[in-house]
């Protein structure tokens, strides 16, 4: 056979391949936006619900077999097809079409608008959110408020000076009267530079803690290898040589069970539940820091296997909600898992003001089961209201395994671009910079990352300033080489001095205080 033969045998053969898989992710795709459809109060979001369907009816198939065949023929390898599935197939048809030598114009390309549709929604529902990208740089910085943002307005107006555009108020901290005034703040910091800047207040939902801790004398500090008794009370019958902790939440006992995995201190920590004693449990603890940790009361307490049945929505949660209706524009609903705790939110939101759909919505995902129902979540949260996704990696990392982080926050990021729904990257970005002046190494390579993100939160530290200028520098670097999964091949100036003698530029990091 000679090699226009074989060519175009080839072509046939990955044509026949891409035609039935489209029609499968056409017909099945429809079948499963037409479920969702009852939940979507808003018209402009249709067009990306029928794109989440074909991307998750596609994303059944292993198709690497046909990437590498289509990389062969110089074709796509549809690896980049997150916000335009149909129309990604649509290109590469004609393509092969005329490979295999069927008649010129026989099937039509999609035009460039048609191609570029759902990015251009994402970039219209991100703009909406947080507010037009800074110029030359796609991402938005977000910084969260701490406390002493309320009394210093000058602080507030120097991280808009340096590149913030939103900010972040955690109502897990503080109350009405500090919210005010970093509210009042923030909006007039936005006013001296002629910018809306865009205010999200998290609601804090039921963080399971450490209550009360019984350390027996000399004991300090409880490494891998200990046991620690989980008990309703303090007391009573449990030897007084155990170490032993109660919890903030006495009945999560009743759902807990021998086996059940526990983590302690955000993940420093992790065992299992080994044995029932004294009307609690009893603890192994199996892996975490070398040097173990200190047992403190209000350290967090998780159970990652475990379906607690908490309603994510406390009753402080539905106070502080009187609150943020009248003065965020962002309402982060945290520890979201099912797309039943979204309406139960939008039904509260709605008792309390009838343009309810006009805040923004940012569901936090915190929990296994969240990313497990993130595509219901998505269309119940973005079929009424507009819509955030936050990637709550601290959370995430001792629910999932820190092993399968990474891997999970990839499979976020490219479902959400497939709903065009934009992401906020959060946790621990810069957290060395931000807390002690100087970031590490990996975290700078983690930045850079996060400028496939939408939005990127920093958390607060002293030293917060000088992380809001280094991550602008970074995402207006990193801006011109990604746009999420796409490599962009602007001029690379690092080695002009091969040609013009300019030698090596560093980006070099100023850390201001």
């Amino acid at each position: 056979m000679s090699m226009g033969r074989d060519v175009a045998a080839r072509a046939r053969s990955l044509l026949a391949e891409i035609d039935a898989l489209r029609a499968e992710v056409s017909r099945e795709g429809r079948r499963l936006a037409a479920g969702w459809r009852p939940r979507l109060a808003r018209d402009a979001f249709a067009g990306s619900v029928l794109n989440l369907a074909h991307y998750l009816v596609l994303r059944r198939h292993d198709l690497r077999p046909l990437q590498r065949r289509l990389m062969t023929l110089g074709l796509s390898s549809l690896g980049r097809l997150e916000g335009r599935v149909l129309a990604t197939l649509d290109a590469v048809a004609p393509a092969l079409a005329a490979l295999a030598g069927e008649p010129a114009g026989a099937r039509r390309h999609p035009s460039e608008r048609q191609f570029f549709r759902g990015e251009a929604r994402l970039a219209r529902n991100a703009a909406g959110l947080f507010g037009p990208p800074p110029r030359g740089r796609p991402g938005r910085i977000m910084v969260t408020l701490g406390s002493e943002a309320a009394g210093d307005p000058a602080l507030v107006r120097g991280f808009v000076a340096v590149g913030a555009d939103a900010f972040r108020i955690n109502c897990a901290h503080d109350g009405p009267a500090e919210w005010e005034a970093m509210v009042a703040n923030a909006r007039a910091a936005g006013a001296a530079i002629g910018r809306h800047l865009p205010i999200l207040m998290d609601i804090g939902g039921p963080k399971v803690r450490i209550g009360a801790v019984a350390m027996p004398a000399g004991t300090k500090r409880v490494h891998a290898g200990d046991s620690i008794l989980l008990c309703r009370a303090l007391g009573g019958d449990a030897p007084e040589a155990e170490v032993a902790i109660t919890c903030s939440m006495p009945e999560i006992l009743d759902r807990i069970a021998v086996g059940d995995t526990v983590s302690l201190d955000d993940g420093k920590l992790s065992g299992r539940i080994v044995g029932a004693a004294d009307g609690g449990y009893v603890i192994r603890l199996e892996h975490g820091r070398l040097d173990g940790i200190r047992l403190k009361p209000e350290k967090g307490l998780n159970f990652p296997a475990t379906d607690l049945g908490l309603d994510p929505l406390t009753a402080k949660d539905r106070a502080d909600l009187d609150f943020i209706v009248g003065h965020a524009d962002l309402i982060g609903h945290s520890f979201v898992q099912t797309a039943g705790h979204v309406a139960a939110l939008q039904a509260e939101l709605a008792a309390r003001t009838p343009d309810w759909r006009r805040l923004g919505l940012v569901g936090k995902i915190e929990t296994p089961r969240a990313v497990r129902n993130l595509p219901e979540i998505i269309v119940q949260a973005a079929g009424q209201q507009p819509f955030a996704v936050m990637i709550a990696r601290g959370d995430l990392a001792v629910e999932m395994g820190f092993a399968r982080v990474a891997e999970m926050q990839e499979e976020m990021l490219w479902l959400c671009e497939a709903a065009q729904v934009p992401v906020i990257w959060a946790t621990q970005v810069l957290e060395t910079l931000v807390k002690e002046g100087l970031p590490s190494r990996g975290e700078m390579t983690d930045a850079a990352m996060a400028a496939r993100a939408e939005c990127v939160l920093l958390n607060k530290g002293p030293n917060v300033g000088g992380a809001v200028e280094i991550l602008d520098r970074l995402l207006h670097r990193m801006g011109g080489h990604q746009l999420k999964k796409t490599p962009t091949l602007r001029a690379l100036l690092s080695w002009a001095g091969a040609t013009d003698g300019a030698g090596w530029r560093p980006l070099f990091f100023h850390v201001g205080g």
